[in-house]
């Protein structure tokens, strides 16, 4: 006689929602194709958008049982996750987000690898994927070792095994629930905090490079340095919470940003005759920081594909990213999160 299949475990996505009339749909539609043969729900914790977000949501909801919706009016992603999954039924919860596809076999290798390797939560590669001539050139910069600094799940060329973080999620409930879920003080890094926690609790985080997601980054240089910018601020919050824990290659970009205001003294101090003979030369040593990572951006643009002004969008994302994700690490560690939010998606 054949044995009866074990039932498979259920799965309750999660997803904070504000401002994303150009992606909600074909994100809660790729969660909902998933080749996956066990319960799933899809719980969209939904902030008051201004750009019709609000009746696409509802719209889905009315047209599929399986979505549930629960307001988010703070529109702070923590709180919402959080709202989200409290409510969440199934032992499993996936973490997804708008700007973000799933491929059809996700949840089924997901669910497989948190089971064979006893992880509390497991992530994968994110695929930074461009539309437009400008979203294409910060695709890029996602998706290169300059642009991030090489963290594993940026690294297409990764190898599994425990991991500091894991890119959106997929999740023990238990496991969330035990160590009081996300940080809701907090309004950027609260993924990377949270596994922070689940590994200093005990458990283990994982990185399957197999399981790859779309990601649509920001399409606008204005929408692409105020999301860096409050990014770097709530980095430098984590820096002050966290000190030491925080990876090597969170401090390059202010180390950049400090060098060249110094750079920037020392040339007004020589111009003007303050500094002049031997210390005034040696004092020219501080220009050695800003020419070399200049020339890192030359040869960017020069092994970069594409036309002349391909390029030159590349080396502009890149140098975005780089100096407000550093000016913004300088005033999160200086002063504090405090009440800074990311307004990126604030127009549309």
């Amino acid at each position: 006689m054949e044995k009866t299949p074990e039932p498979r475990s259920g799965v309750s996505y999660v997803m904070p929602i504000f401002n994303e009339i150009s992606y909600v749909e074909a994100a809660v539609k790729s969660i909902l194709a998933q080749d996956y043969d066990g319960p799933v729900e899809l719980v969209l914790a939904l902030a008051p958008s201004n750009d019709g977000t609000d009746e696409v949501v509802r719209r889905l909801a009315a047209e599929d049982a399986r979505i549930t919706v629960v307001d988010n009016p703070g529109m702070h992603i923590p709180i919402g996750l959080n709202r989200a999954i409290a409510v969440a039924r199934h032992p499993i919860v996936i973490r997804v987000d708008a700007h973000t596809q799933l491929e059809p076999d996700y949840t089924e290798r997901g669910v497989a690898e948190l089971d064979r390797t006893g992880a509390a939560n497991l992530g994968g590669i994110m695929v930074a994927t461009g539309r437009s001539g400008f979203q294409a050139a910060v695709a890029r910069a996602y998706n290169s070792r300059l642009g991030l600094g090489g963290a594993s799940y940026h690294a297409g060329h990764a190898e599994p095994g425990p991991a500091e973080s894991a890119y959106l999620g997929i999740m023990r409930a238990s496991a969330v629930r035990e160590i009081g879920g996300f940080d809701e003080s907090l309004r950027r890094g609260e993924d990377w905090e949270m596994n922070f926690r689940l590994r200093r609790a005990g458990h283990l985080v994982w990185l399957d490079p197999a399981l790859r997601v779309t990601y649509w980054p920001r399409d606008t240089w204005n929408k692409l340095a105020r999301q860096f910018l409050s990014t770097g601020i709530w980095r430098g919050e984590l820096t002050r919470r966290l000190g030491a824990k925080n990876p090597l290659r969170f401090f390059a970009p202010p180390v950049l940003v400090v060098n060249l205001v110094v750079a920037l003294v020392v040339a007004l101090l020589q111009v003007t005759g303050v500094l002049s003979g031997t210390v005034g030369w040696v004092a020219s040593l501080v220009y050695l920081g800003p020419l070399a990572y200049v020339g890192a951006l030359v040869v960017a643009a020069i092994t970069a594909r594409g036309s002349l002004l391909d390029r030159l969008r590349y080396v502009v994302v890149l140098a975005t990213m780089h100096l407000c994700w550093g000016t913004g690490f300088i005033l999160g560690s200086v002063r504090g999160g405090g009440d800074s939010v990311d307004t990126s998606r604030v127009d549309t």
